[in-house]
């Protein structure tokens, strides 16, 4: 796997993550006591990519407004990764054609 390969993936993870995590949130929405779950992500050194883990907010509640603008976000940065891998795979495919 290329290292733009092994980054977009890690982004596509992350962001599986996040929307994953807003989801439990918002499933638990109407829960007593309920604490969100957040997603924190860290860039990761070379080759690159994107390391992220899931941990318990400060406080206890859900603000819904916030969920959907994770969701969206989630979803737009699996468009960017996914856009990511297809112009690697492209640039990959015409690089071998130009050497056949």
């Amino acid at each position: 796997m290329t290292a733009l390969a092994a980054i977009a993936q890690s982004g596509l993870q992350a962001a599986q993550l996040r929307l994953s995590g807003s989801a439990h949130n918002v499933a638990n929405l109407n829960t007593p006591g309920f604490t969100s779950q957040q997603v924190q992500q860290q860039a990761m050194p070379a080759p690159g990519g994107v390391q992220a883990q899931s941990v318990q907010a400060a406080r206890p509640g859900v603000a819904l407004e916030a969920e959907a603008v994770q969701q969206m976000a989630a979803s737009y940065a699996f468009k960017a990764n996914v856009l990511v891998l297809r112009v690697a795979d492209e640039a990959l495919g015409a690089l071998l054609d130009e050497r056949a």
